[in-house]
């Protein structure tokens, strides 16, 4: 009888409480259901794993090995496999190469048998799965550069599986990245050399390498170089072109147990838009492998300068035996301010019409903001509703509260609404919410708030905002001057607030500049986005002059879905860290 580890035991009863719900169900049918298609399974995980030597004296340094089954169902109710499968290792290719054992916490039921490996489970569910994971070192006797290789099979009865071979070497290169003695306190323009320096630490030759460089809206290389390709992208940060990425490829071998440096070292700039910035850069072995990688599920574009070029140091300091130090980052601190500007809106109707209004901000720059390492929203937009009003919709992003601020269970009809920002906000963002309202009472003059501020009520200033002033708005109903002829239709422009100046509430086209100076790296563009809620029907039509599809504005949109990702990976191909996002008491 075989052993059952825990995680295998919950997985069987979990089979068995859904085995007794089905026959239950099946009791109850009249005819048998069509048969299904036999689902395909894929197995996966590294595909290659550089081993340190043999050591002379002591233990061998293991690397671990996480092996995996995907179920592409996307159904995550009914898509799982519910039945015994085998997964069979063939360990005979790395005979003389390797050793291999496996954790006994992350492996159920598995068993070696001289150069082969048996594991059993129950249950494949929807998404990626870990089948097993195996602990690898290199085996007594083994020399540098011999290779070898794990084929991985599996079986089921009622589904197939494809198949996978995982590579292994002794020895290898190992890259590490040197830290920069960077200055992080910029002013805009203050341009410093980058004089990317690393050393192959490892066992043999580097066949090529892959520089990345990544670094955020506020900074730039002063030139593009043409050995070098990039792409701009938010990385989940909620701003289009909140990251540009650089890949830069170098032919040539690069040896082991010498350092190397860029020729001429590129400079960058802190732009006119720069805040609060980070930078990180990365070297690698430069395989096709390597690159398509990096260039996964993004557009890249040739740089039109000089050619980047890496030459040894002037003194020594295929997979990488230890991938941990190919990286270094840096956060750079610009001093600088952002000027976000509130609208309001004004509509008018008769009691039982519903008016669609759109609330919001616009940032008036010259700086971008980003909470990049915290992940935590930029700001929030705090509206409070006029009297007689009610409001029936409402964006994602806002949530309904007391006229205090507290925790409310219903969220149409709320008196207050607090929404959500992403945690970075373009330069020339316009952040525009629709809402709409029914009046349930004439009220002339009736006049609600629309505040821009901290995401925390103890410190509503935003300290980055040079114009608090501006950071408040009005939403008015049924004003004497909200215009002439149709009652229910409402007026183009919006109430910048007490102390405010003007500012229409219309969100198509762009408010903001759409570019600005100072090199290669510092476009403006435009991009779109959704607010990711709707305005809903309306009996009076548009308020404040924008569109009638309840988005935002086409140029800086910042706007994330509602439960849109909230951690941003500043990363260079595998997660090197998160940020996780973290929700401030608003």
């Amino acid at each position: 009888m075989r052993s059952t580890t825990p995680r295998a035991a919950l997985r069987r009863a979990a089979g068995g409480f859904a085995a007794a719900g089905l026959l239950a169900a099946g009791s109850l049918a009249l005819t048998a259901p069509a048969e299904a298609a036999v689902p395909e399974f894929t197995l996966g995980g590294p595909a290659e794993t550089a081993l340190h030597p043999y050591p002379a004296t002591g233990a061998p340094q293991k690397a671990s090995l996480d092996f995996t089954v995907n179920n592409p169902s996307e159904d995550e109710e009914n898509g799982a496999f519910q039945g015994e499968y085998t997964v069979r290792f063939d360990l005979s290719g790395i005979k003389g190469v390797a050793d291999v054992a496996f954790d006994k916490e992350a492996s159920s039921d598995c068993t070696v048998t001289g150069t082969s490996a048996v594991c059993h489970d129950w249950g494949i569910f929807p998404g990626l799965s870990t089948l097993a994971e195996l602990d690898v070192t290199a085996a007594k006797g083994s020399a540098n550069g011999d290779t070898g290789a794990i084929e991985v099979t599996a079986e089921a009865d009622g589904a197939t599986f494809t198949s996978f071979t995982a590579r292994i070497g002794v020895g290898g290169p190992d890259l590490s990245m040197e830290r920069l003695p960077f200055r992080t306190e910029l002013e805009p323009g203050d341009t410093q050399p980058v004089p990317v320096t690393f050393t192959n630490n490892g066992t043999r030759a580097a066949d090529g390498l892959l520089l990345t460089l990544r670094y955020t809206r506020g900074m730039e290389f002063t030139e593009r170089y043409q050995n070098c390709e990039y792409s701009e992208s938010d990385l989940g940060m909620g701003s289009p072109g909140a990251w540009t990425t650089a890949l830069c490829a170098f032919d040539g071998s690069y040896e082991p147990g010498v350092a190397y440096t860029l020729a001429e070292p590129p400079a960058i700039r802190a732009t006119r838009r720069a805040f609060y910035d980070s930078f990180l850069y990365r070297i690698e072995e430069g395989g096709s492998a390597a690159r398509a990688a990096r260039r996964a599920g993004a557009r890249f574009s040739p740089g039109k300068g000089a050619t980047l070029a890496l030459h040894k140091a002037p003194a020594a300091l295929t997979a990488d035996l230890d991938p941990s130090d190919n990286q270094q980052d840096v956060d750079f601190r610009t001093t600088n301010t952002a000027d976000f500007e509130a609208y309001g809106a004004r509509a008018k109707g008769a009691a039982g019409d519903s008016v669609a209004v759109k609330v919001g901000f616009r940032s008036n720059g010259p700086a971008w903001i980003g909470n990049i390492r915290s992940g935590e929203d930029v700001a929030t937009v705090d509206v409070t509703v006029p009297e007689g009003a009610s409001v029936v919709s409402k964006p994602d992003l806002c949530r309904g509260v007391t006229a205090d601020g507290e925790y409310r269970e219903n969220q149409t009809g709320a008196p207050r609404y607090f929404c959500s920002t992403p945690m970075s906000v373009r330069e020339d963002a316009d952040f525009a919410l629709p809402f709409e309202l029914k009046i349930t009472e004439v009220v002339e003059g009736a006049s609600g708030k629309v505040v821009v501020r901290n995401t925390s009520l103890r410190d509503p200033e935003p300290a980055f905002d040079p114009e608090p002033a501006n950071n408040t708005a009005s939403l008015v109903l049924n004003a004497k001057d909200s215009g002439t002829g149709d009652p229910g239709a409402t007026t183009g422009d919006g109430d910048a607030g007490s102390g405010g100046s003007s500012s229409t509430g219309a969100t198509t086209g762009s408010t903001g500049p759409t570019g600005s100076t100072g090199g290669p790296g510092d476009s403006g563009g435009s991009a779109s986005g959704a607010t990711g809620g709707s305005a809903g029907s309306s009996s009076t039509g548009d308020a404040t002059g924008g569109d009638s599809g309840g988005g935002l504005a086409a140029t800086g949109s910042v706007a994330l879905p509602a439960g849109a990702a909230g951690a941003v990976a500043l990363v260079a191909g595998g997660i090197l860290f998160t940020v996780s996002r973290r929700r401030a008491v608003r």
